[in-house]
């Protein structure tokens, strides 16, 4: 248990779940985005990808920039910046993964959300996969106390942008993304939902 502790870190499981299917290959250029301290890119980190990862915390750059130094040293200290969901210093069509976990739901309302998205499908290459975490209502509709501008009070205490299916779907539209897996949803103890969205983005596809 410790080696797999070592090998993958405190990867997402839905996360570790895409690497057992194995839709990671060796050469593909992946970027975390909103890494926090780095706990989905210690795999990909170990096994030579070419990760990049931006976050708004600087605290958090700077730790996944020494986590790289010990797991990647060939990796450029450029390859992680501080920076926001809506605006990547990244160019077009650099990344054949964009990794988005439990980020999108501190959105303010639907405008920054759909900014964070198509700023994410952007970076992405054609045939590249989109991967978010983030909240839903899906199964504890009832349960929500809307705030203002689409985010919510959840009944764990936290306030977040919440989406719905329907959301999901639309959005989806928006960008031209094609779904690789159907959308999956957890719920804790009827405290909070998390819904997991995996496309992929078709060569035709809006950028």
């Amino acid at each position: 248990m410790s080696n797999l502790r070592e090998e993958f870190g405190d990867i997402d499981i839905y996360l570790f779940d895409q690497i057992q299917k194995g839709r990671f290959l060796p050469e593909m250029k992946i970027l975390d985005a909103g890494c926090g301290g780095g706990r989905n890119v210690v795999w990909l980190m170990r096994n030579g990808f070419d990760v990049y990862a931006i976050d708004r915390d600087e605290n958090a750059v700077e730790a996944v920039r020494e986590m790289a130094e010990n797991l990647a040293p060939a990796l450029s200290q450029q390859n992680f910046q501080r920076a926001s969901l809506e605006s990547i210093p990244f160019s077009d069509e650099s990344f054949d993964w964009v990794i988005c976990n439990a980020v999108m739901h501190f959105a303010e309302d639907r405008g920054q959300f759909d900014r964070m998205l198509a700023e994410q499908w952007r970076v992405l290459k054609p045939g590249g996969v989109f991967f978010a975490r983030l909240a839903s209502s899906i199964g504890i509709e009832t349960l929500l106390v809307p705030t203002s501008n689409g985010r919510y009070l959840l009944p764990d205490g936290s306030e977040r942008f919440v989406v719905d299916e329907q959301i999901i779907r639309n959005a989806t539209a928006s960008v031209g993304g094609r779904f690789l897996e159907p959308i999956k949803t957890t719920n804790v103890e009827n405290l909070r939902c998390m819904t997991t969205w995996v496309l992929v983005k078709d060569p035709n596809s809006s950028t």
